[in-house]
């Protein structure tokens, strides 16, 4: 089908897709739990926010699933020295995870004020969690991972947990939660009528300017403060995944190298930047589909920037630079990413048509009145 190279380079790409799917859809779901306790002042109003994304959050998860398959079926290595060192974070995400279901599915169940408050504060926190270690986790990627391989390929990390939560990390944190909470305001401006739009108009300008503040602070940071990772010896990219035998260098600066070499590249960039403040000026004038589309292409924006200037470091290690994960050789056999490339290409655009042909069914503005007439069976 592709040459090793090719290949390699197509599942970079593929990867970036997957990333970009996840947030933009279960990304979303997570904005409007994060916006719950916020725009929804009754407990009819909170029902209306959940019921805009009550047919929809548990099919976004599809992507997520995608990509950590993809993830451990293409970059074995990536996927096995990841979980060494974001073991505590990940398995922290994976339990505020769980609260998302059983708040969805119980919430209901009893007619209880402080039972329905209390699942709404799990909603909130199963929402918020993720994106907020996410976005440190690739803080944590731009500064470097302290791990190493033997002779054996085994990986040790030798970093500790608090360390994960430094200031750079905590910004890149910041820009994610940002980036979410943007995302769902806008869908509930689509989705919703009334104060509950209002709310959620607000709150995704209010997102949208702490996106771009958090994002040009963090790109000055990446240029002035943040040491990146430079590869000088000669680069075999058909070579087997053996990322030992490299020789990388730490540069301060060195994440930009890439947008020197090629300026249209500033165009990531600037599409997070742009189009972020377009989607608070069109939350603001209730022009919420514009408002959605235009935070969407803000979070492509913000992850290919960060793809771009990381090229071609997966997961660059801060004690042996040497050892630093790349898409040269980190990736699994020539084999396996023939086989799960034909896969991929199948799967991708049926999950992108099922995808929108279940959002075109079901499209509406939720309101109270809804929900009312719907009391048992709505969420």
């Amino acid at each position: 089908m592709f040459d090793y190279e090719n290949l390699k380079l197509l599942w970079w790409g593929l990867m970036g897709v997957l990333m970009i799917g996840f947030a933009v859809t279960a990304g979303m779901d997570m904005g409007v739990g994060g916006l719950l306790l916020f725009v929804g002042k009754s407990d009819n109003e909170r029902r209306v926010v959940i019921n805009t994304v009550g047919a929809h959050w548990d099919g976004n998860q599809v992507w997520f699933i995608a990509f950590g398959g993809c993830l451990f079926a293409a970059w074995p290595m990536v996927y096995a020295t990841a979980f060494s060192g974001f073991y505590f974070v990940m398995m922290l995400t994976l339990f505020s995870l769980f609260l998302r279901p059983l708040a969805f599915d119980y919430r209901n169940k009893i007619n209880s004020p402080r039972w329905r408050n209390n699942w709404d504060k799990a909603l909130f926190v199963g929402s918020m969690v993720a994106p907020l270690v996410f976005g440190v986790a690739f803080g944590n990627l731009l500064e470097g991972v302290p791990f190493s391989f033997d002779k054996f390929l085994r990986v040790t990390y030798t970093g500790t947990y608090l360390e994960l939560f430094n200031p750079f990390a905590i910004l890149t944190g910041i820009v994610s939660v940002a980036m979410i909470i943007m995302h769902g305001g806008t869908w509930l401006v689509m989705r919703t009528n009334k104060q509950v739009a209002a709310r959620s108009a607000k709150a995704a300008q209010i997102a949208s300017l702490v996106l771009v503040v958090s994002f040009a602070l963090a790109g000055v940071m990446i240029a002035r403060t943040i040491e990146g990772f430079v590869i000088t010896s000669e680069i075999d990219t058909a070579a087997l995944a053996v990322p030992t035998t490299k020789h990388v260098v730490t540069v301060l600066g060195a994440w930009m190298h890439n947008y020197k070499l090629e300026p249209l590249l500033w165009l990531f960039p600037a599409l997070g930047i742009i189009m972020a403040l377009i989607a608070g000026l069109m939350a603001h004038a209730g022009k919420g589909a514009l408002a959605f589309t235009a935070s969407g292409l803000s979070i492509t924006g913000v992850i290919l920037t960060t793809g771009t200037a990381m090229f071609p470091f997966v997961m660059p290690s801060s004690s042996v630079p040497n050892h630093s994960l790349t898409l040269w050789d980190t990736v699994a056999s020539q084999y396996t990413l023939s086989v799960i490339s034909i896969v991929a290409l199948i799967m991708i655009p049926v999950i992108l048509l099922y995808t929108t042909w279940c959002y075109y069914q079901m499209w509406r503005t939720v309101t109270v009145e809804e929900i009312i007439q719907n009391n048992h069976s709505a969420y």
